[in-house]
């Protein structure tokens, strides 16, 4: 049976933060939240004004919000991904403290 392959550690653009440092994953996921909703709520105004009526407006922005903030909120989605990274490579280096073995055995 094969072997997992592992690749180490993960590099992700932009990583400054110290090996100590806590990621800032609560910031980057409200304003990637908040950004999606301000994008869905703008395009569901739009159409109203536009005139398209009540539930079909409604249910056509919230379906043109989804690729409009993939394309507006690309940066935020990078940093909010390398947060997550961060902190998950974090905990599996705490984990790895605890147990008192070597993640690379």
């Amino acid at each position: 049976m094969a072997e997992p392959i592992d690749a180490g550690p993960v590099e992700t653009p932009g990583s400054t933060a110290a090996p100590g440092a806590k990621p800032e994953v609560g910031k980057w996921l409200a304003v990637y939240t908040l950004g999606r909703l301000a994008i869905a709520a703008a395009l569901v105004a739009l159409l109203w004004a536009l005139g398209l009526p009540g539930t079909p407006g409604f249910l056509f922005g919230v379906l043109l919000a989804m690729p409009v903030a993939y394309l507006v909120l690309g940066p935020v989605r990078t940093k909010l991904t390398t947060a997550l990274v961060a902190r998950a490579e974090q905990k599996e280096r705490l984990r790895t403290e605890l147990r008192g073995t070597d993640p690379l055995d």
